[in-house]
């Protein structure tokens, strides 16, 4: 500014101002350009403001598929827009081949179709090859898929996530048999290519292939679909992990995340600040931030149910034997304690213990009843066996007798209390059957 004076004072001149009341109009300027950048960016921004949010209001699918789609390469913030477009009572149809585009595109004012383009490994020209491959009409099964597309541009790697992404589930959502048959389409496909044009060569019609049976493999369990689904998004679409494991952690965790507030605390006697509570929780780790203190390590845990996020503190003794597991999509069961934080006037969560399912089960279960009948040798043998790897646990065995004459409990000693993983009720199950086999909670 200082340098614009002489040469703004000489303009003036030559406009017939006279030096002093240039000086005196340079002067305003020059205290103006102390604040007044800030205040015109103020005005700026309020404009956009009103805008958008005028746009929002009045056209929210539209407002929100735009927004969707500015952001379709950052996933954080996919989710982040997700989640406030659910909020606003709109609803995000799920990606598919056959009717979504490369953005997200409003389908009415209350409805958004999900924009293929945020699938990772997708790209824009892979999805506008699907979309021009589709206008002969809506792709049948996975073979007339890769049949009709260009292979060289909607490549493997491209139709593995939009299977992982549930692009296809209109057509089956059986996403791991999909997944398993993709070389087998591709070749399909391939084949396909190849006699046609050999035929066309020739001048001859084009030989019939018969379409390939789809693989016959297991569906994916709940957790591994959302887990291939998140790999794909960047975050749970079609659900939450939670709630493979929510019908029995309500019987022994306290309450969902979302139940966490400052109400739940009992007041002080006499004070305005509350105490503490004891509860159990339990959600899915979406982060772990590790911060460095006076007294070691301390890692802040987001914990994740479906209903809400919450952020816990685990100390460095409490930490340190449970780093291995305590992880990004891992369950984690909680037993601390909450609090107000006067900081943030949200809640505070300090654990005290933490445990896998298969811990927490084991630790708040009364025990596990076994119904069978093990008349043979064979029987008895089996069932030690399922059972010996997973001694050394806290859950007691009860094993319900059977035979023509009645039934009998017999308890299992000390020595035969165990932990409680999927992979051995499963066996159990399998066993025994389904209906024999429970875990009796207090």
């Amino acid at each position: 500014m200082a340098k614009q004076r002489s040469i703004f004072v000489a303009g003036a001149a030559r406009n017939n101002i006279d030096e002093k009341k240039a000086n005196e109009i340079f002067d305003t300027m020059e205290k103006f350009a102390g604040y007044g950048f800030n205040k015109s960016h103020a005005a700026a921004y309020s404009l956009v403001a009103y805008q958008t949010a005028y746009l929002k209001c009045h056209y929210p699918a539209a407002f929100m598929a735009s927004t969707l789609t500015s952001e379709m390469v950052n996933t954080d913030k996919v989710s982040f827009f997700y989640q406030d477009t659910l909020q606003q009572g709109l609803a995000i149809l799920p990606p598919d081949i056959n009717r979504s585009l490369f953005r997200f595109t409003p389908v009415d004012e209350k409805t958004i179709a999900y924009g293929l383009g945020a699938i990772k490994g997708t790209g824009e020209a892979a999805v506008e090859n699907i979309v021009a491959a589709r206008q002969s009409g809506p792709f049948r099964d996975l073979f007339d898929f890769c049949h009709r597309v260009d292979n060289r541009i909607v490549n493997r790697r491209a139709i593995e996530a939009l299977i992982r992404a549930g692009a296809f589930d209109n057509i089956s959502d059986h996403r791991a048999q999909l997944l398993a048959s993709l070389d087998a389409a591709l070749g399909n496909a391939e084949q396909r290519a190849r006699a046609a044009n050999q035929c066309n060569l020739f001048g001859e019609e084009e030989a019939e292939i018969m379409p390939l049976q789809l693989a016959a493999v297991p569906r994916w369990k709940l957790r591994e679909q959302l887990q291939q689904e998140k790999t794909a998004l960047g975050f749970y679409l079609s659900g939450h992990p939670y709630q493979e494991f929510a019908a029995e952690l309500s019987r022994f965790v306290s309450m969902r995340l979302s139940e966490v507030t400052p109400d739940m605390l009992p007041p002080a006697n006499g004070k305005s600040r509350r105490q503490e509570k004891e509860l159990v929780l339990a959600g899915i780790v979406s982060g772990v931030r590790i911060l460095q203190t006076r007294r070691g390590k301390m890692a802040v845990v987001t914990l994740d149910d479906g209903s809400a996020q919450i952020e816990m503190t685990v100390f460095n003794d409490l930490y340190e034997p449970n780093r291995t597991w305590l992880r990004d999509d891992q369950l984690v069961v909680a037993r601390g304690r909450a609090s107000l934080d006067d900081y943030s006037g949200g809640m505070r969560i300090t654990a005290d213990m933490l445990l896998d399912f298969a811990s927490a089960r084991a630790s708040f279960a009364k025990r596990l009843d076994i119904d069978c009948s093990i008349d043979d040798k064979l029987r008895v043998a089996q069932l030690a066996e399922l059972l010996g790897p997973y001694r050394g646990g806290e859950c007691p065995v009860q094993i319900n007798y059977r035979n023509l004459v009645g039934t009998a409990p017999l308890r299992l000693g000390d020595e035969w209390k165990i932990t409680l993983p999927d992979e051995l009720l499963d066996g159990l199950r399998v066993l025994c059957g389904g209906q024999n086999v429970r875990v009796i909670y207090h």
